[in-house]
């Protein structure tokens, strides 16, 4: 991926158990393509834990709210947090249908009062992108979905007239088949979707290929132990977001990675099974 010239960087030493690395979809196929060295484990593939950051996040908010200000002031940190820059950032907001224009007002209003500038400065919430490669490849998102036609409320272009600030961005009514739906734009701009119910809005977040976090906000725990099972996600936030602890073991579904970090499930990538039989027909051993 840094297109280094062939053979500049090789591993040397072939002892290798355990290969634990974040990448793109495309590293983690291209280390798995490679063939096993003569000295390595049959299997050494199964030794991989790896935590993809290809994916688009889902957030559901349901109709059983009498105030949405909690689930408006979650999603906007889901998403903004970071400039967006997050592997587990929440880039789809589905929000249901009777609640929809409420919910879209109030993220509007949210996403105005973000504070962007010098991230050293006090009250900053948003500072620039990594570099100008990621300025431009968020920019050219933002007018995909502008020319495919989601509704641009807020935002959408760069912020003053120096380094990579971009405003942040609010879509809505954007399609599932949208680039800025399927795809991660790693970046200050959130898709807000609409739905009419829960087996349709399981069905829609599920058609992704990916599957690593979602968050669900609700005033019905049913409603909410219902979609926490039904999505196929390694992590389920239930009104809340990026909440993170290291007994929680974290990874993904599907093309969002293999394996699980931290954790007791974390901690069995780096040991190795070994089974010991002994026979019990020694009579010096009765």
């Amino acid at each position: 991926m840094a297109k280094f010239p062939s053979c500049l960087v090789k591993v040397v030493v072939i002892l290798i158990i355990l290969v634990c690395f974040p990448s793109t979809t495309l590293s983690r196929k291209l280390l798995l393509s490679s063939p096993p060295s003569e000295a390595s484990s049959p299997k050494p593939h199964n030794n991989i834990v790896n935590d993809e950051d290809n994916n688009p996040k889902e957030k559901v908010i349901d109709d059983s709210w009498s105030s949405l200000d909690l689930a408006v002031e979650q999603t906007h940190f889901a998403l903004f947090f970071n400039q967006g820059q997050c592997c587990c950032v929440g880039s789809r907001t589905y929000v249901h249908e009777k609640v929809y224009d409420e919910f879209l007002e109030k993220a509007k209003a949210r996403t105005l009062k973000r504070v962007v500038g010098d991230p050293f400065k006090s009250g900053t919430e948003q500072g620039p992108q990594t570099d100008l490669k990621q300025f431009d490849m968020i920019m050219k998102y933002i007018r995909s979905g502008v020319d495919s036609g989601a509704t641009l409320e807020t935002g959408g272009e760069q912020f003053g007239k120096k380094g990579y600030y971009i405003k942040p961005t609010v879509f809505s009514y954007v399609k599932d088949d949208m680039l800025i739906a399927h795809d991660e734009i790693f970046g200050p701009a959130q898709s807000i979707l609409k739905f009419k119910d829960l087996d349709e809005v399981v069905r829609r977040a599920n058609s992704s290929r990916y599957g690593l976090a979602a968050g669900v906000f609700s005033q019905n725990i049913d409603t909410a132990n219902t979609l926490a099972r039904a999505l196929r996600v390694g992590t389920v936030w239930i009104n809340c977001f990026d909440t993170f602890d290291a007994t929680i073991p974290f990874g993904g579904y599907k093309m969002s990675g293999q394996g699980r970090e931290k954790g007791e499930y974390g901690l069995r990538n780096y040991l190795q099974v070994k089974a010991v039989a002994t026979t019990l027909n020694n009579p010096a051993w009765l």
